[in-house]
């Protein structure tokens, strides 16, 4: 049986910041192969990357997700006792819960909500000469997934809470300041939609039939039983977070039509077009940069051994950019989906493998929706310039963004 290779360090932690989205596919690349092993956060962990690797990965029966997400993130980013940390039957029924809210008609309404928040930000847009489209993007999103989800949000504490969830998205990556924010950021919103959860049982918030609030309110675990308060406020958030996250997608889809103007006219012209830049978009442009899991048995992969309860990683970043699976991985190329939809296994930028059985993200839907109307605003219904600014993606920086968070100016609507 072979030697998983090791990293020279004893310790990678602060390797893993310094190094950001490409600390994984670096020291796969200096080990030559997809595969290693080192220590994070004081702990052993297998690192790997690539469409078999991911296949293993979401395996159910070699792994599980109980207590593998490091605690920092828990405490910010996912919530503690949420969907991403569950397995087996109370997995597939929390799973079950938040895939009853993706139908068609429900992406179609949050994706409407979000046309005319951009809509109604055009006119003020116009006249604001100087427009940073970051911002911007996550006030609307907060918005419009708070209306599609029955979750009652006062205008007055919209800027709040959108800083709050971009609080809780930056945290776990953070060190000092940044995670403190998204530590006090989680518990205020875990408070606020507790009681939003208990005031909807109660019957003094009337939740409308069908929304988030109500679903999630309303819903009884494996056994039965009704989620605890704090436990529907994690899922609550993990239906408001990841939306407003997309926000980051915009961003990134804004700066490869400016880098690769070619395209504008495409998706102008052709849905499916769109669809295709879409899907480039999510797999050129760094998101999340790993996702975690624990060994559930001991098993032998590729003549690796793997003990049992050893965390592992896999590298999301670098499978969207695998040479093995993506010819010319470092350029943007939309065409390369012209043969139809990727292999879950291929692209993850939102994990791999099934929705319903596996851990892939329930959102993706969303993502591709909200991204997909974002487009056709910034080519169909806008003309806007893009002055000289930072718009360098460093890849050191978890979660990446564009330093000038994409400034436009001269907007003017189109017919």
């Amino acid at each position: 049986m072979a030697s998983i290779p090791a990293d020279r360090s004893p310790e990678s932690s602060l390797a893993l910041l310094r190094d950001g989205y490409r600390f994984i596919g670096s020291r796969c690349d200096r080990h030559g192969g997809d595969i290693f092993q080192t220590r994070l956060l004081l702990r052993p962990t297998i690192c790997l990357r690539g469409r078999d690797a991911a296949a293993l990965f979401y395996d159910t029966d070699r792994f599980e997700r109980a207590k593998a997400t490091p605690m920092r993130v828990q405490r910010t980013l996912t919530g503690r006792g949420g969907v991403q940390g569950l397995d087996d039957a109370a997995h597939r029924a929390r799973k079950e819960m938040l895939l009853s809210l993706m139908t068609p008609t429900a992406l179609r309404r949050l994706g409407q909500l979000f046309d005319d928040e951009w809509q109604a930000h055009l006119s003020r847009w116009a006249g604001a000469g100087r427009v940073v489209l970051y911002p911007e993007l996550g006030r609307m999103l907060t918005r419009a997934v708070c209306a599609w989800a029955g979750v009652p949000l006062p205008d007055a504490q919209v800027d709040r809470c959108a800083g709050d969830l971009h609080a809780m998205i930056g945290g776990g990556a953070a060190i000092g300041p940044g995670h403190w924010r998204g530590l006090l950021a989680r518990r205020r919103g875990e408070r606020w939609l507790a009681g939003l959860v208990d005031r909807t049982r109660s019957g003094a918030v009337p939740a409308p039939a069908g929304s988030a609030l109500r679903v999630v309110a309303e819903h009884r675990d494996e056994r039965g039983r009704a989620l605890p308060r704090r436990i529907a406020a994690v899922e609550l958030l993990n239906l408001l977070r990841p939306t407003v996250a997309v926000d980051r997608f915009v961003v990134f889809a804004a700066l490869a039509l400016h880098d690769h103007p070619e395209w504008r006219q495409r998706v102008r012209d052709d849905d499916a077009a769109t669809e295709r830049f879409v899907q480039e978009v999510r797999r050129y442009y760094p998101f999340f940069p790993a996702a975690a899991a624990r060994v559930r048995r001991p098993f032998v992969w590729r003549g690796y051994h793997f003990p049992r309860g050893r965390r592992v990683l896999l590298d999301l970043y670098g499978t969207n950019h695998h040479p093995a699976l993506w010819p010319e991985p470092e350029r943007f190329r939309p065409e390369r989906f012209d043969g139809g939809p990727p292999d879950p296994f291929a692209l993850i930028s939102q994990g791999g493998g099934d929705h319903a059985t596996g851990h892939r993200c329930a959102g993706e839907w969303i993502t591709i929706e909200l991204m997909k109307r974002a487009v056709t605003n910034l080519t169909s219904r806008m003309r806007y310039d893009v002055p000289p600014q930072d718009l360098a993606v460093s890849l050191r920086r978890m979660p990446a963004l564009p330093p000038s968070g994409f400034v436009i100016t001269g907007v003017r609507r189109t017919a």
